[in-house]
């Protein structure tokens, strides 16, 4: 075999997932161990050094055939200079990265967040496979996002574009503040976090709703309620797509995307979630900057960040 591959990271507070691919997106191999997060910094590179090597020499494929190494992580990061500045979940702060990788492995190594690699994967070889420009939003604990334009990751000057979740949608009146300290944002709302607290509310209020016999509210309760004809949960459910779909109907204004891509938790809602996100999004999106554009979850599941940190060497 003669093929070039392509290694990437996941590179998580408990576990390093990586996997091998192909220059076409396709995921050949996958590997899995501790991140190692209590035996310091050094003890995780050592860890990523060692899995990257363990996957390839337990594949067909020779080390020779490894055109180099991406990595995706929750935390902040100098993607330019490939230093991870900081990364709570793993300890990590203002750590050189892709310059120790690349001593190391002798190889080309890049670097981005979790939700830019997430995007990726899905534009190279998901629900994006073959479309150049696509907008990515992963619905979990908060919102984060992904934009690909021309079939590449964009970052912005700074390497922070994509902030999905920090649009501000939510008006002054019904807005709440936001971990990042702005009110309204689409994460308190659209997320995981922001249905459980609207459910909690719902509740605390005396709401008339099935979820108030509900010991510890989790944001899949809420959707099978409102799935069930539970008007509070369905008015929660609605409110979140509403305004899912009014921060696509302001993206498509300013990027006109082929495709919205929803992944997260929160996706596999389904239906109930989709349908109203995309009444929405039609409503509110002048009729030229619609047309051909297309609302579709996420297919790649949890291997999404793999596949797209491998990507980053060709796509970034």
């Amino acid at each position: 075999m003669s093929e070039n591959i392509y290694v990437g990271v996941d590179l998580g507070g408990t576990t390093i997932k990586v996997g091998i691919c192909n220059a076409e997106g396709s995921l050949l191999h996958t590997y899995e161990g501790p991140t190692g997060t209590a035996d310091g910094v050094d003890a995780v590179i050592d860890n990523i050094e060692k899995y990257v090597r363990q996957i390839v020499e337990d594949s067909p494929y020779s080390w020779d055939q490894l055109a180099g190494v991406g990595a995706g992580l929750a935390g902040f990061t100098n993607i330019r200079e490939g230093i991870i500045i900081l990364a709570p979940n793993i300890g990590f702060r203002d750590v050189p990265i892709r310059s120790i990788l690349e001593g190391r492995l002798n190889k080309p190594v890049k670097i981005d967040n979790d939700a830019n690699v997430a995007a990726l994967g899905e534009a190279w070889s998901g629900a994006g496979r073959g479309i150049e420009n696509c907008v990515c939003y992963t619905l979990g604990t908060g919102v984060g996002g992904g934009i690909i334009i021309n079939g590449k990751v964009y970052q912005g000057f700074a390497g922070l574009a994509g902030e999905l979740g920090h649009i501000s949608v939510v008006p002054d009146l019904e807005a709440i503040q936001c971990g990042c300290g702005n009110m309204g944002c689409l994460e308190t709302v659209s997320s995981a976090t922001g249905i459980i607290r609207m459910a909690n509310d719902a509740v605390a209020r005396g709401d008339r709703t099935t979820l108030s016999t509900v010991e510890k509210i989790a944001a899949k309760e809420v959707f099978d309620a409102a799935k069930a004809g539970d008007e509070v949960a369905l008015r929660i459910v609605n409110r979140a797509a509403f305004y899912l779909g009014k921060s696509m109907a302001s993206v498509a204004a300013v990027l006109n995307p082929e495709v919205f891509i929803v992944g997260g938790g929160v996706s596999k809602a389904g239906d109930i979630l989709f349908e109203e996100v995309r009444r929405v999004f039609a409503k509110l999106t002048p009729a030229p900057l619609q047309t051909g554009v297309t609302i579709v979850p996420a297919e790649l599941g949890n291997d999404a960040g793999i596949i797209g940190a491998a990507g980053l060497l060709l796509r970034s």
